[in-house]
């Protein structure tokens, strides 16, 4: 059985600032500090949008604006400036699953503004990525879209659920000129416009196995009965937490809260074991992996602005690390962020047992909503990228479709230079 219904308090729109309705509100910058009261404030924010995230971009220029309605903060985003080859005084404005403010109402009273003060500081485009969502399909709707060969993409499959909100915003951003960037096959130079979400608003860890397919639940017993321990690595203010991978009820796991010996963030060693495996996954899956020092700013930057907004699971099997994963939370949305798995001993399921306990984790912490990321919107067998959808769906979550990513040129001979540049370069 797949859960299936959508879940309102789930949705990142469902939880929005505040209505201005008829009110123009202004946008200025705003300090991290204020940047974070106002992420702390709302009930789901991605973790793409926290003042942090412009630190760990270390490549791109970021700031914190503001939306204010009088002396009232109504929304927020962290805006990562890219500059173009060449014309070094122009910038690509990047609000990347963002900004967080109201969608559900007049968007050009907010985004007006927010083009207004970015044209004036040299963007010659803004690029953002709406939070909100268009279309849901619960697993059994996947699942016999894959076994029908005349099926061939999610979207040939009627929605199980239609969010007006997102169908919405998708009108207005191109009546009012912005441009669709997110490609056919669901992956670009972007985030993701198709995800697979396991929603966790009222459901208990029982609920959670009973909704995964038989395959999921033997694998996590597998896990559980070949011994694979589960581990999360050391990160301020917080001891290991360990225990053997959980195969449900009967068993258990158990965090073991204390001060790490240094304090000082992330384990050093536990890093580098993720990362040797990461690079191993790259080699095996053929994708260019980030270095180490990415990683390590991540953790640091992350941990730094909120003790538990990131963590890092290992899976180990008779001392040898199997698996491991990333996880990022912020509010009630826990992100399933990069994962890596070893080559050898698959059979014991270490993958499985990470994604357990990070699903077990993000339930007791009260998430809403377990985020597995990406996905094509493949439903062909015999395209090499639906073994990530069959991989997901057996969660027994929901794919769920996003706006998506949009351009608004604000220097159109500019944005046509850059964006023949991006194409010469296979974006």
């Amino acid at each position: 059985m797949a859960y299936s219904e959508p879940v309102p308090t789930a949705d990142p729109t469902r939880s929005h600032p505040a209505e201005v309705a008829g009110v123009n509100p202004t946008v200025r910058p705003i300090t991290a500090a204020e940047h974070l009261a106002f992420v702390r404030a709302q009930r789901s924010v991605s973790f793409l949008q926290t003042p942090a995230w412009g630190r760990v971009k270390t490549e791109w220029r970021s700031e914190s604006l503001g939306w204010y309605d009088g002396p009232r903060l109504v929304g927020a985003g962290l805006v990562l400036h890219r500059p173009v080859p060449r014309l070094q005084r122009y910038t690509l404005a990047y609000l990347p699953e963002g900004p967080v403010i109201d969608w559900t109402g007049d968007i050009a009273a907010w985004l007006d503004p927010l083009a207004a003060y970015l044209k004036a500081r040299g963007a010659f485009a803004i690029r953002l990525g709406p939070p909100v969502r268009t279309d849901v399909w619960n697993a059994d709707q996947v699942k016999e879209g894959i076994a029908d060969a005349s099926t061939r993409r999610l979207t040939d499959v009627n929605a199980h659920w239609t969010d007006p909100v997102g169908v919405g915003v998708t009108g207005r951003l191109r009546d009012a000129g912005w441009l669709p960037q997110s490609p056919e096959d669901g992956f670009g130079v972007g985030h993701p416009q198709f995800k697979y979400e396991v929603p966790l608003a009222g459901r208990t860890e029982d609920d959670l196995l009973k909704g995964m397919n038989q395959l999921w639940r033997r694998n996590i017993r597998k896990a559980a009965k070949e011994g694979v321990e589960v581990t999360t690595g050391r990160v301020a203010g917080e001891q290991v937490t360990s225990g053997r991978s959980t195969g449900g009820q009967g068993t258990t796991r158990r965090d073991m809260t204390g001060r790490d010996a240094d304090g000082q963030g992330l384990s050093g060693e536990d890093l580098q074991a993720f990362h040797d495996l990461y690079v191993h996954t790259a080699e095996r899956d053929r994708f260019t992996p980030r270095p180490l020092r990415y990683f390590e700013t991540m953790f640091a930057v992350l941990g730094a602005e909120e003790p538990e907004r990131v963590r890092l699971y290992l899976a180990r099997h008779r001392g040898d690390l199997v698996a491991a994963t990333v996880m990022v939370r912020v509010g009630t949305r826990a992100v399933y962020a990069y994962g890596a798995s070893s080559t050898e001993k698959r059979e014991v399921r270490g993958s499985n047992a990470c994604q357990w306990a990070m699903i077990r984790d993000a339930l007791a912490a009260g998430c809403d909503v377990y985020d597995l990321r990406g996905i094509t919107p493949t439903l062909d067998v015999d395209d090499p990228h639906v073994g990530l959808v069959q991989f997901k769906v057996g969660t027994g979550g929901q794919a769920v479709r996003y706006v998506g990513e949009w351009d608004l040129p604000l220097r159109p001979l500019v944005y046509r230079t850059f964006d023949l540049y991006m194409k010469r370069r296979g974006r």
